[in-house]
C-alpha cells in the first residue's frame, strides 16, 4: 500500500479497485493517495443525486460549480477554481474527452450511470495526459467490461416531462475476452415558460447515446477498446404557439468515436510497463439561430453555423521503478485537430489544422512513505503555434498519519477555438466581434493544500485548507463590458488570474450519519478594454453544507445539500428601453436539494426534488420581448433558470 502511494494514476488506480471489493468508503468520496493530490467519487457519491449526466454530478460538491450559459441552446460549463470549464482538462479514463464544437455539451455526453467513479484532482496535473490542465483533471471511468457480468436498468422521470433510460449489460465471453454495451436515451415532452417571458426556460434535449467496449486480458497483456455513437438535437428559443416569426434556436450534435489501449507488463518485481494509447474522434455541429422558420423573410435575421471537427491523440509510454525511492515515467505524444467552419452572417469558411507531436519524461523521488516529490517536463511542437515547454512539479508531505501537505506548481496551454467553443453567443442581438483563428491560451497555477484529520471521541473530523493561484499571460477572453452593444473574444490585453480559497470538514457525526460543510472563496479579475474589472457572471463565495443518512443498515438513505451562492457582477449591457446598465450586480441566492432512496436485493427506487428554494434568476433573457433589436441578449445568466423540480427513478441490477 505504501508502496503505490509513491507513484502516480497507473498504482494508484489499480491499489483503488483492490480496495473497493471490501471497503464501502471506496463507493462514496475518498481522497487519492499519490503526489497529485485530489478526490475520487464513488457510485455512492454519484447516486446521492439524480445524477442524469456528468454535469449534474456535482452537486454535493464543494469544489466543482456547474452553470448554464445561455437560455437558448442550455449550454452548460463547469467552473473550477473560479475560472470556467474550459481549463479543466476533461479525460475517459486518461483519453481526451473533446474539444471544439463538443465542449459547451460535454457535461450531457457522459451519462451519470455509465460512471463508475470520477476523479477531480486541482491545479497542474502530470505531465503523462498533457500539456492542457491549468487550473485541474476530472477523469471519469466508465463501468467494465470485467465487472461482475450483469444487466442494469435505470428509468428517470421528473416534473418537467423530461423522461431517460438507461440499459447497461456486460458479457464474459471466456476468461480472457469481455464486452459491455452502454446504451442511454433522453427525451422532454415539453416547452416551459414559468416566468411568462415566451420564451423556452430550457432546450428541449432528445439524446441517443450508445458504446459499446471490449477488454481483453491474458498473461501480462491488456487490451481495452471501444466505439461510441451519439445523437442529439436541441431546441430553444421562442414558444411557437401565437407567433408569426418565432425566434428559435436549433442545434444538431452527432458524434462518433473510437479508442484502444494496449499494455505490456515487462517486469512486475519494477513495474515496467509499456502502454501505447490512441482515441480518434468526429463531431458534426449544425445550428441554426433566428428566424429558421421563415427565411424567406428577410426582415428578420437568421444565422446558420455548421462546424466538422476531427481529432486525434495518441500516447506511446513507458514506466518503471528503479527500486521503492526512483521511478521513472516517460512517452511520445501526437495530437491532431481539423476543423472545417462555416457561419452564414461571416460568409466565413476554413479549415484549420493542428498537429503536435510531444514528448516527455517525469520523475519521482520518494525518499520516505512520509515524502514525496514528482517533477515532470514535457516538450511539444505545434504546426499553428511552434514549439513550447511545460514544466510541472508536485510535493507531498506526510507529517504523519494525521497532517497531510502538497503543493503543485507549473505552467498549461490550451488551444482554443472562440467561435466552436462559443457559438451560443449566436443567439445574442449583440454585435459579435470573434477572433477567427485559434488561440493558444497559457497560464501558470500554483497551490498549496493541507489535510487534517482531527479525533474527537470515537469520530474523527476530516479538515482540508487550499489555496490556489492562476495567472494567464495568453488568454481567450470574453468581453462584454468595454462594448455593451457587442461580444468580443480576443486575446488577453492585460492582466488577468484568479485566486481561490476553500476550507471543508466533514465527518460521520454517529455510524449513519454524514455531514460536510466547505466554504469557498473565489477573487477573479480580468482586463476588459484596458481595464482590470472583476470577473462577471461569477460568485465571489460558496458556502455547501451536505447531510447523509442512512438507516435501517442502509437500507433507506436520505440526502440534503444546501447551498449558498454568493453575490456576483453582471457585465455591462443596454436594458430595453435603451438605458445602459453599468453597475449591476446579482444577489447571493440558497438552493436546496433532497433525494429519498430505498435500497433493495437487486432494486433501488429514488425520489427527490432540486432547487426546493424555489429561487429563479429574474428575467434571465434582456429583452425577451423583442429578440430580434441589437439589446437582445440571452447568454447573461448567472442563477437557476427553473425553480422546483421532482423527480423520481430507479435502478435495476439483474
Amino acid at each position: 500500500m505504501a508502496h503505490s502511494q509513491q507513484n502516480d494514476s497507473v498504482n494508484r488506480k489499480r491499489t483503488l479497485e483492490e480496495v473497493s471489493v471490501g471497503a464501502e468508503r471506496s463507493k462514496g468520496v475518498s481522497r487519492m493517495g499519490g503526489a497529485v493530490g485530489g478526490t475520487e467519487l464513488g457510485q455512492g457519491e454519484l447516486f446521492r443525486a439524480a445524477c442524469c449526466n456528468l454535469g449534474e454530478s456535482f452537486v454535493a460538491n464543494p469544489s466543482v460549480d456547474v452553470n448554464y450559459n445561455d437560455a437558448a441552446v442550455g449550454a452548460r460549463q463547469i467552473k473550477l477554481l473560479g475560472l470556467s470549464g474550459q481549463y479543466v482538462q476533461m479525460l475517459t479514463e486518461n483519453l481526451s474527452m473533446g474539444s471544439g464544437p463538443a465542449t459547451p455539451y460535454l457535461l450531457g455526453y457522459v451519462p451519470g450511470s455509465w460512471m463508475k467513479s470520477i476523479q477531480v484532482s486541482k491545479g497542474t496535473a502530470s505531465v503523462k495526459q498533457g500539456y492542457q490542465s491549468i487550473t485541474g483533471q476530472i477523469d471519469v471511468e466508465y463501468i467494465k467490461p470485467r465487472d461482475e457480468q450483469g444487466f442494469n436498468i435505470n428509468l428517470y422521470g421528473d416534473s418537467r416531462l423530461k423522461s431517460e433510460g438507461n440499459l447497461m449489460g456486460n458479457l464474459h465471453l471466456n476468461d480472457r475476452l469481455s464486452t459491455i454495451i452502454l446504451a442511454h436515451y433522453e427525451q422532454d415532452f415539453a416547452h416551459h415558460d414559468d416566468d411568462g417571458d415566451l420564451w423556452h426556460d430550457w432546450p428541449a434535449i432528445r439524446q441517443l447515446n450508445i458504446s459499446n467496449r471490449w477488454m481483453y486480458v491474458h498473461g501480462h497483456y491488456i487490451m481495452h477498446a471501444g466505439i461510441n455513437f451519439l445523437d442529439e438535437s436541441r431546441e430553444g428559443g421562442q414558444l411557437v404557439d401565437g407567433l408569426a416569426v418565432p425566434f428559435r434556436a436549433l442545434v444538431d450534435n452527432r458524434r462518433a468515436e473510437a479508442y484502444m489501449k494496449h499494455a505490456f507488463l515487462l517486469d512486475q518485481e519494477h513495474n515496467t510497463n509499456i502502454a501505447f494509447l490512441a482515441n480518434v474522434s468526429h463531431h458534426r455541429l449544425d445550428g441554426g439561430f433566428g428566424n429558421t422558420d421563415h427565411p424567406e423573410d428577410t426582415g428578420y435575421k437568421v444565422c446558420y453555423y455548421t462546424n466538422g471537427f476531427d481529432a486525434l491523440t495518441s500516447q506511446l509510454m513507458l514506466e518503471h521503478d528503479f527500486d521503492d525511492i526512483h521511478s521513472l515515467s516517460t512517452g511520445l505524444t501526437l495530437s491532431a485537430d481539423r476543423m472545417d467552419e462555416y457561419l452564414s452572417s461571416f460568409t466565413a469558411h476554413r479549415s484549420p489544422q493542428d498537429i503536435t507531436p510531444g514528448l516527455y519524461a517525469q520523475y519521482t523521488f520518494s525518499p520516505t512513505y512520509h515524502f514525496t516529490a514528482m517533477a515532470g517536463l514535457r516538450a511539444d511542437h505545434s504546426s499553428l503555434f511552434g514549439a513550447f515547454i511545460t514544466p510541472r512539479l508536485h510535493l507531498k508531505w506526510m507529517v504523519n498519519d494525521w497532517v497531510t501537505f502538497r503543493a503543485s506548481s507549473g505552467e498549461g496551454y490550451r488551444t482554443t477555438y472562440p467561435l466552436a467553443e462559443h457559438h451560443y453567443l449566436l443567439t445574442s442581438g449583440r454585435t459579435l466581434d470573434i477572433a477567427l483563428d485559434p488561440i493558444q491560451e497559457q497560464a501558470w497555477n500554483t497551490g498549496i493544500s493541507g489535510a487534517f484529520t482531527i479525533p474527537t471521541g470515537t469520530r474523527n473530523v476530516l479538515v482540508n485548507a487550499e489555496f490556489y493561484h492562476t495567472t494567464f499571460l495568453h488568454q481567450a477572453v470574453v468581453d462584454y463590458d468595454s462594448d455593451p452593444t457587442a461580444v468580443t473574444i480576443a486575446d488577453l490585453n492585460g492582466n488577468s488570474f484568479s485566486s481561490t480559497f476553500q476550507i471543508d470538514a466533514s465527518s460521520d457525526i454517529v455510524e449513519e450519519l454524514n455531514v460536510l460543510a466547505a466554504f469557498r472563496y473565489n477573487l477573479v479579475r480580468c482586463s476588459y478594454g484596458g481595464v482590470l474589472m472583476e470577473k462577471p457572471l461569477q460568485s465571489r463565495y460558496k458556502g455547501l453544507l451536505t447531510l447523509s443518512w442512512k438507516p435501517m443498515m442502509g437500507l433507506w438513505q436520505v440526502d440534503l445539500t444546501l447551498q449558498l451562492n454568493g453575490p456576483g457582477r453582471v457585465p455591462h449591457y443596454i436594458d430595453a428601453d435603451g438605458t445602459l446598465v453599468t453597475d449591476e450586480e446579482f444577489p447571493a441566492y440558497l438552493q436546496l436539494n433532497l433525494q429519498l432512496t430505498r435500497e433493495f436485493r437487486h432494486l433501488s427506487l429514488y425520489i427527490g426534488g432540486e432547487n426546493l428554494t424555489n429561487y429563479r434568476q429574474p428575467n434571465p433573457i434582456v429583452n425577451a420581448a423583442d429578440p430580434w433589436s441589437a439589446t437582445f441578449d440571452p447568454t447573461l445568466i448567472w442563477g437557476p433558470v427553473h425553480g422546483i423540480m421532482a423527480y423520481a427513478g430507479l435502478r435495476l441490477k439483474l
